[in-house]
């Protein structure tokens, strides 16, 4: 089996955001920024996003989408994309993971991973 020159490695760090929070009406607020750093020997163009989304009641919500912020980065080896975003919830935990699409330089679409990744409010963080 041949390695790929494609390969990403992905980092999330999850922030909650008491001042988006709304106990009364199930709204909680997180924020995350993701890193997604190109480890292999080509460049690839992120295209668009699929995102699952579980809140704490097991409800899953996905979201499709192109880019990330609006934006559709080239990303070439040894350079990190770095952005950030923000859902909402209607539990004070949940976790999201998915996928991103990436274009090759010979116009194939390849899909990267992004593990499950935890949104918490800090009283149920471990």
């Amino acid at each position: 089996m041949t390695e790929s020159p494609y390969d990403f490695k992905i980092e999330v760090e999850t922030h909650y955001l008491s001042s988006q929070a709304d106990e009364e009406s199930a709204q909680f607020g997180f924020s995350y920024t993701v890193s997604i750093c190109n480890v292999g020997t080509l460049a690839a163009q992120l295209i668009s996003r699929h995102w699952f989304i579980t809140d704490g009641n097991a409800e899953i919500k996905e979201v499709r989408g192109l880019g990330v912020i609006g934006e559709q980065p080239i990303i070439a080896p040894g350079q990190c994309y770095r952005y950030m975003s923000g859902v909402r919830l209607p539990t004070p935990f949940g976790t999201m993971h998915g996928s991103y699409q990436m274009l090759t330089k010979d116009r194939r679409l390849i899909d990267v991973n992004i593990p499950v990744f935890r949104l918490a409010t800090p009283e149920l963080v471990n």
